[in-house]
């Protein structure tokens, strides 16, 4: 007797088999894409951070750094990644990272320890109850975040001193300064942003923000991918701030409307003319007066130049960082 199945059978059998290989392979090819996604993510996070470092020469050799620690998603990224840079940087420098604890109910206290244990990172928890503070001056209904940022400031400048740190370094983004940028101008009445680099309130400490380049969507994706262990910020039961909330929205509309308007708007901020605006203390325009002579700095209102960077006192520290990170 022929124990042949029938060709049909035979496929039909065949069929599973062939089915999980190829399932198989494909699940193969989705990781194997998904990692390479991820690694061009980090690679492209520590070029923009070094090229930051490097155009406003934020560390420079033997900088003890503090890096405020505040459990979201920006501090846990800029901590991560200049752990990567002081390993490759060509300069030494140390991390200290630290955490204010301002006794918000439910604060999960021990997250952050455990966290930087395992890292084995140095770090310094600051216990001060600003929360009540807050509570107690702030009317209900309000929002508490402009007084306990400014509680916050004042502590860590404090802290920082006596860490004997020499940079403190906060992870705002640059959507952070372009909203800050609006907000200053719809609501203030100024052209102000939040500077990469300045001195503290006290004059004692020099802040900086490596993340000012860095888009908040890609923070949002590394955070993911790293699987940092989050800590909400409405823990206080604050509200988020409604006129940045209408920022953020005004800048999303712009970027799904006008692709490349908000960068052209980040690359503006760096590029300022000031004899092309009004203000009379950055240009003197009373005691301008026709010299005959060309100027190429004269009417250049509608030049097409684009913006240069690159051009930092520590520009060697940038170069070295992205020849390290090479864009795909």
């Amino acid at each position: 007797m022929n124990d042949r199945l029938h060709p049909a059978a035979e496929a039909a059998t065949d069929a599973p088999a062939d089915t999980a290989t190829a399932a198989e392979t494909t699940g193969v090819r989705r990781a194997e894409k998904i990692a390479y996604e991820n690694n061009k993510l980090h690679k492209r996070l520590c070029r923009q951070v070094g090229q930051a470092i490097g155009d406003f020469n934020m560390i420079e050799e033997g900088d003890r750094v503090m890096v405020c620690l505040s459990g979201g998603k920006d501090s846990y990224a800029l901590l991560d990644i200049l752990l990567t840079l002081r390993e490759r940087a060509p300069i030494n420098f140390d991390i200290i990272a630290v955490n204010l604890d301002q006794k918000q109910p439910n604060f999960p206290a021990d997250i952050l320890p455990a966290y930087l244990e395992r890292l084995g990172v140095p770090y310094h928890i600051e216990n001060q109850d600003t929360y009540s503070i807050v509570k107690r001056v702030v009317p209900e209904g309000k929002t508490t975040c402009a007084l306990c940022s400014r509680l916050r400031r004042g502590i860590l400048y404090r802290v920082a001193t006596e860490l004997g740190a020499t940079k403190v370094a906060l992870g705002h983004h640059r959507d952070d300064i372009l909203e800050t940028f609006f907000l200053n101008m719809f609501f203030g009445a100024k052209i102000k942003g939040m500077p990469p680099k300045l001195q503290s309130d006290d004059g004692k400490q020099i802040v900086i923000r490596p993340l000012a380049y860095v888009k908040e969507a890609d923070l949002i994706r590394y955070a993911e991918v790293k699987q940092f262990p989050i800590i909400p910020c409405d823990l206080c039961g604050s509200q988020e701030n409604l006129q940045r909330k209408q920022i953020k929205g005004l800048m999303r509309e712009w970027e799904k409307k006008f692709p490349g308007r908000v960068d052209n708007i980040f690359s503006a901020l760096s590029t300022v003319v000031p004899s092309h605006l009004m203000d009379r203390d950055q240009f003197g325009f009373a005691a301008l007066k026709a010299t005959g002579q060309p100027d190429a700095n004269g009417d250049i209102a509608f030049d097409e130049e684009p913006c240069a960077t690159g051009s930092g006192v520590n520009a060697n520290f940038a170069a070295q960082v992205i020849s390290l990170f090479p864009a795909d």
